[in-house]
């Protein structure tokens, strides 16, 4: 059996481990999924925190956190979360990308970003599956990342929960002002993606012509000024449209007052 893909919000900042009332339903969401989910031997995430000119893994054995936000609580920079690396998987999967002729390296430096702490925090507190970051490419290309899923998807096979880390809205100029924008230019590109990723009437041919020309969906740029929150949805559905083409729309609540969605194949 395959294991899940699970393409999420991942809130603003550490905002969600800081009992932010507008973080909560996402927080009850977070930490009751993965009842739904088992226990995986390793967690890969995608993190829209990490942009490289080709795909990078982090391959450390015990990484360190890196606190890529700004303006917090004292407190807030002194979250641990020890999860181990999994080297041995990084490299592993590097091979993969070779074997579908992509480039890519392992980082043995590079530590864990907010995109996997926060989430992982609330999902699996104890720290202990072993944890490995992939990057975004910097070029933003829809149709690289998909490649770059598809690349991928044979790690499905190995019990390893694959978690895209993002934010289906990430116009940060209208997260921080309720009075920016018209929330049914939200819906309206929330409605387009949820029929986009769970239809079972869109033929998968369709389907992807649809997700590489998301900018063509309704207010798709005031959503997404800069698109690198969505991209991890792309490789996730890479890794999964072989095996598991509709994904389920398993999360659909208020963040940070907008609206946004959980995904999961």
């Amino acid at each position: 059996m395959a294991s899940p893909v699970l393409y999420i919000p991942h809130g603003g900042g550490p905002m969600p481990l800081m009992d932010d009332p507008s973080h909560r339903d996402l927080v009850a969401f977070l930490k009751a999924v993965p009842a739904r989910l088992g226990t995986p031997a390793a967690i890969l995430v995608v993190s829209a925190h990490w942009e490289a000119e080709i795909p990078t893994l982090t391959g450390a054995p015990r990484p360190k956190l890196i606190y890529d936000y700004y303006g917090f609580p004292d407190e807030t920079y002194r979250i641990r979360y020890p999860a181990p690396g999994d080297p041995q998987l990084a490299n592993r999967l590097h091979g993969m990308l070779r074997s579908a002729g992509l480039e890519g390296r392992v980082d043995a430096q590079r530590g864990f970003d907010h995109g996997l702490f926060v989430p992982l925090g609330l999902m699996y507190p104890d720290a202990r599956i072993p944890c490995i970051e992939l990057s975004l490419l910097g070029h933003l290309e829809p149709g690289a990342h998909i490649a770059l899923g598809r690349a991928l998807a044979a790690v499905r096979e190995d019990n390893v929960l694959v978690l895209g880390s993002g934010f289906s809205f990430h116009n940060m100029q209208a997260l921080l002002d309720p009075r920016v924008g018209d929330p049914r230019e939200v819906d309206a590109f929330h409605d387009w993606l949820i029929e986009t990723c769970t239809s079972l009437e869109l033929a998968p041919a369709e389907r992807e012509r649809r997700l590489i020309g998301w900018r063509d969906a309704p207010a798709a740029r005031f959503c997404h000024p800069r698109e690198e929150h969505l991209l991890p949805l792309h490789v996730c559905y890479g890794l999964a449209s072989g095996r598991t083409p509709a994904a389920q729309a398993v999360f659909d609540g208020p963040v940070m007052g907008r609206r946004a969605v959980a995904l999961l194949w």
